[in-house]
Order: C-alpha cells, then sequence, then structure tokens
C-alpha cells in the first residue's frame, strides 16, 4: 500500500486548564506519547462544537505531538523555565508545551511563541489567546533577533520550515514543489535559522530540533552540523513506543508505521556549564497593566521578564486582555473568559443550551431574560464562551468579530 493510500486519523488534545467530559466526541484510543490525546474514528464538524472554540481541545496531527513527548524527556533531564518556540504557527507545539511547563512549574515560567510572519503571528496569537495559557508571549521576530538575547532560554523548539516531504501523503502542493534543489535550498535555511538562534540558548540548554519531511539532509545531517559547527552533542533517548523509528541522533514518524502524517525531532544539548534553573510551583501574584484603556492581566513572573526581553523583540501579546475601558465602564474582553486568569465569581453567568452557544459564537443577538442584566460570563457545558452584556430585552454579544462563527447555522437544533 502507498502512504498516499493510509487513512490517518484525527487526533486532538485535551487542555488540562479546562476539565470537561469529552466523550461526546467520536473518541478511538489513546495517543500513545501523549496522555492528554485521542484519535478520532471520524472527523466532527469542528466549526459546531462549541467546546472547540472554547479551547477545551485543540486538533493537532498525532506526529506532530511527539515533538512535545522529546520535550517533556529533555525538560526531566534539563528543567528549564523559559523557553522559546521559535516557529510557532498555527500553536500546536505552543500549546502542548505551554501544558507540560505549566505542569512542572505551575505560574513560575515564560514560554515565547514567536513567528516570523505578521499574517501568522496573528493566527497564532488568537490560537494562544483561546488555549489561555497568560505565560504564553507571543512574538513575531526573525531569528536573528533572538541572538541579542545571551544564554536567556534554557530550552528552544525549532520546528523549522522543511521540504514537507511529511505531507506529500495530503498535500498535492508540497509533491510539485519538491526538488533536489529546494531540499539543498531549506537545508542551509534550516542551519541559518540554527546559527541565528544558538546564541539565545543558554549553556547547557536544549534545542528541540524538527521538521515533517524524510531526507537526512535536513533532519539528522542538520543535527551532527549544529553539534559540530555550533557546539553541542545530540541527546539520546529511550524509544518506548512501537511506530517510531530511531535515527543515528533522533526519532524519524512515518505515516506507514504510525497513526500520523511526517515528522522527525531530535535534541541537541548545548556545549557549556549550565546555570543554576529555577525550579517550579512557586506561588506568584498577577499584575494589571493600563495601556492607553486596555487593560493586561500579567503573571508576575512573566511581567519581569517581558522587562527584558521586551525591549528587544517585537511583542504581539502578553498575558490576558481582560478589559477595555470605555468611559466609567470596564468592558471585560473575550481572551478573559477563555483564560486561566479568569475567576468566574467575578461575573454572573449563564448556561447556554447548544444552538444558543452557536448563536452566540456566530455573533447573533440572544435573549437571555432570566439572567441577571448587566455583563454576563456565558458558558457551554460548565465552560466559559465569552461576554454579553444583557440588558434585559436583549444582550449586547461581546464575542470577537475575527471570531466568529461564518457557516449558516439557521437550520442547527439542540
Amino acid at each position: 500500500m502507498k502512504s498516499s493510500d493510509i487513512q490517518i486519523p484525527v487526533s486532538i488534545r485535551r487542555n488540562p486548564l479546562k476539565q470537561c467530559d469529552l466523550s461526546y466526541l467520536p473518541l478511538d484510543g489513546a495517543v500513545a506519547w501523549n496522555p492528554l490525546a485521542r484519535y478520532l474514528k471520524e472527523r466532527p464538524s469542528f466549526t459546531l462544537d462549541p467546546l472547540f472554540h472554547a479551547g477545551a481541545y485543540y486538533v493537532q496531527d498525532a506526529s506532530a505531538m511527539f515533538v512535545g513527548w522529546l520535550l517533556r524527556q529533555v525538560l526531566a533531564g534539563h528543567p528549564g523555565a523559559k523557553v522559546l518556540d521559535l516557529c510557532a504557527a498555527p500553536g500546536g507545539k505552543t500549546t502542548d508545551a505551554a501544558s507540560s511547563l505549566r505542569e512542572l512549574y505551575g505560574d513560575a515560567f515564560i514560554l515565547v511563541s514567536n513567528e516570523v510572519i505578521r499574517s501568522r503571528a496573528a493566527v497564532l496569537a488568537d490560537n494562544v489567546a483561546v488555549w489561555g495559557d497568560p505565560n504564553v508571549v507571543v512574538t513575531s521576530s526573525d531569528p536573528a533577533e533572538f541572538g541579542k538575547l545571551k544564554g536567556y532560554f534554557d530550552i528552544v523548539i525549532a520546528d523549522v520550515p522543511c521540504s514537507g516531504e511529511g505531507m506529500f501523503r495530503k498535500s498535492e502542493n508540497a509533491v510539485n514543489m519538491w526538488s533536489e534543489d529546494n531540499v539543498a535550498l531549506c537545508a542551509s535555511r534550516q542551519k541559518r535559522i540554527l546559527a541565528d538562534v544558538w546564541d539565545a540558548l543558554a549553556p547547557g540548554g536544549v534545542l528541540v530540533y524538527s521538521t515533517c519531511t524524510f531526507n537526512d539532509s535536513e533532519n539528522d545531517g542538520n543535527v551532527e552540523w549544529a553539534a559540530r559547527e555550533l557546539g553541542g552533542e545530540a541527546l539520546r533517548f529511550d524509544m518506548p513506543f512501537d511506530g517510531p523509528r530511531r535515527t543515528e541522533y533522533g526519532f524519524l514518524m512515518h505515516p506507514d508505521a504510525v497513526r500520523g502524517e511526517g515528522q522527525y525531532c531530535a535534541a541537541i544539548l548545548k556545549n557549556g556549564k549550565r546555570n543554576v534553573v529555577q525550579s517550579g510551583n512557586e506561588g506568584y501574584g498577577v499584575g494589571m497593566f493600563d495601556r492607553k484603556g486596555e487593560i493586561y492581566a500579567v503573571p508576575d513572573f512573566v511581567a519581569q521578564q517581558l522587562q527584558y526581553i521586551g525591549r528587544k523583540l517585537n511583542v504581539i501579546s502578553a498575558g490576558t486582555h481582560a478589559f477595555t475601558v470605555k468611559g466609567k465602564d470596564r468592558i471585560p474582553c473575550a481572551d478573559l473568559a477563555l483564560s486561566a486568569l479568569l475567576d468566574p465569581d467575578d461575573f454572573p453567568s449563564a448556561e447556554l443550551s447548544g444552538k444558543d452557544a452557536l448563536k452566540f459564537l456566530h455573533k447573533d443577538t440572544l435573549v437571555l431574560s432570566d439572567a441577571p442584566t448587566g455583563f454576563l460570563l456565558v458558558k457551554y457545558r460548565g465552560i466559559p464562551l465569552g461576554f454579553v452584556k444583557n440588558l434585559g430585552g436583549r444582550c449586547n454579544n461581546l464575542h470577537p468579530s475575527s471570531r466568529r462563527i461564518l457557516m449558516d447555522i439557521s437550520r442547527i437544533t439542540d
């Protein structure tokens, strides 16, 4: 059977910040290398699932989740509270990393999630806001800019642009774009990216390198080059799963061996003595910052780090956009409803039916005559979706226009 004939199941990863029952989805077994992930028997309409829009789970290819497994192996032996996801859009590896870091460090970590292309950075920032972890900072800077942060990051994740051989099965464009010259160009570009970011990695820190291609020149070849030319060594880890294949320096996922697309990943330990690493789960507070009438809630640990990195990088978002001040009113923002910083007791709430939840996400007018007037937190299955302002006879819908469902929902019933 050709790889193009293999049916790869859809997989999702649960958000531990938003505990809810996902058994209504067509679940079909666990993804071995991620305890939060499940395969699905079929692809549902995620657009019509309010909990998808609430950030209760993330749709991500199972092979791509293997990078998160490798990160957790790195953290077990080389813990680090300051992490960079260098090529992060649309946000799958970032949200996976945030869950691992929060489990290990509580509020005492910072994950800088970067995307150099502005349009993709906006998508990344939106997905991070929906996921709801305020310790993720989204930036849009060229990899060369990170060299100014000498030795700052304990761990760098570099899921670099590649020739995309692992996408051949599902992308005709990836096939059409492939050539030996393009492979050579990609390998050269990857070396430049690694060299650009290497100074930002602390001595004794670890770079997690990944691609979605199969050839050695972009995979093991670049790991060997980075270790030799930049100064480091490839880390070795046991393989406790069937399917992923060990290479000389890393791991390779192939659609004929795993239930996922093509993926390669490896880890490189940078030479040098490691500084003392901050241990996790310390208690940290949250600061409120007013930026021309826009109020942001930022965890103290992140705020402290932003004093340094904010002068050197183009920061798109940090913390949680909590309120907009208009006159005497503080209008709660959609991101606050989705954030781990939300205190549900701060707002009266209303539980929505499935039909009303979709109407809210479609940015239709709701009538909640039995609910208190004023700003209301609206929920579906107990999970916050956003805010409305209940005027009694109708509600002003505060769901962002940029996130509204465009699909026709007029025939949807509960």
